[in-house]
């Protein structure tokens, strides 16, 4: 059975999540394995609704809305060699990764 690395990115701004997940392909590919991705997941949108004022006008309320963006990409066959170059990757603050084998 051959081996895979998922790794699964999420932000707030997609553009951050967009710079990251291209250098982790870049990374991977340079180093030799097979990348399947980025696959863009869907955007998860909260959205809370708060009062303007908590004693008077109860019909007058702000919406506000928090956006995570979610990216994947599989690395098939990775190497000694792709595992030490994402290791020494500096990725951008703002950005979560989980990694699943």
């Amino acid at each position: 059975m051959a081996q895979k690395i998922c790794i699964k990115l999420r932000g707030f701004d997609h553009r951050l999540v967009d710079q990251s997940i291209a250098e982790i392909v870049d990374a991977s590919k340079r180093s030799g394995a097979r990348v399947v991705g980025p696959v863009p997941l869907p955007t998860k949108i909260e959205r809370f609704s708060v009062n303007r004022s908590p004693h008077k006008d109860k019909k007058s309320m702000e919406q506000f809305e928090l956006k995570t963006h979610m990216r994947l990409a599989e690395i098939h066959e990775p190497t000694a060699n792709t595992i030490e170059s994402l290791k020494q990757l500096n990725l951008s603050a703002g950005v979560e990764i989980s990694i699943s084998a």
